[in-house]
């Protein structure tokens, strides 16, 4: 999910979700293991699949970040565990009545952010940090009237 936050960074969410089983594919099913060995050559061809979004920077991130996985797993234990820390290990739900007041990052998507920059992660600003919290459900954000809400 990290990998596809990334990948939106200035597209539509909508872009990434028609592409999303392109980047399972292309990325080795997500596995940081395979993926943190890619080289030039995959990096290559990554760039001449039509199915990802072809940016190198976030290419050249994806296969960064996994390479960064195996030291927070080594310190936290998985990276879920490290990840859930910064809600305290238990969704946040939050209690907005208009989509409009919804933020766009918080103070634990800002920590979230310094810490994974710290630890050499790339393309994880506040806000995709945000919207990485959200799509795990680390914070439930849909508004009070929402069918969803008290189900989730």
């Amino acid at each position: 999910m990290l990998t596809l936050e990334g990948a939106q960074a200035g597209l539509s969410w909508t872009t990434i979700l028609n592409k999303r089983e392109n980047y399972r594919r292309a990325f080795d099913g997500f596995d940081f293991e395979k993926i943190a060995r890619y080289g030039e050559d995959e990096i290559a061809r990554l760039l001449g699949d039509a199915g990802i979004v072809r940016n190198r920077a976030k290419i050249e991130a994806t296969i960064g970040n996994a390479r960064a996985v195996p030291a927070v797993r080594d310190e936290f234990g998985s990276f879920d565990d490290y990840i859930w820390r910064f809600v305290g290990g238990a969704a946040k739900r939050n209690a907005f009545r208009e989509l409009r007041d919804l933020p766009a990052s918080t103070a634990e998507s800002d920590a979230m952010s310094k810490d994974l920059k710290k630890r050499g992660f790339r393309f994880v600003g506040s806000t995709i940090c945000y919207a990485f919290m959200q799509a795990v459900g680390m914070v439930n954000d849909h508004e009070v009237a929402c069918f969803r809400y008290r189900e989730v």
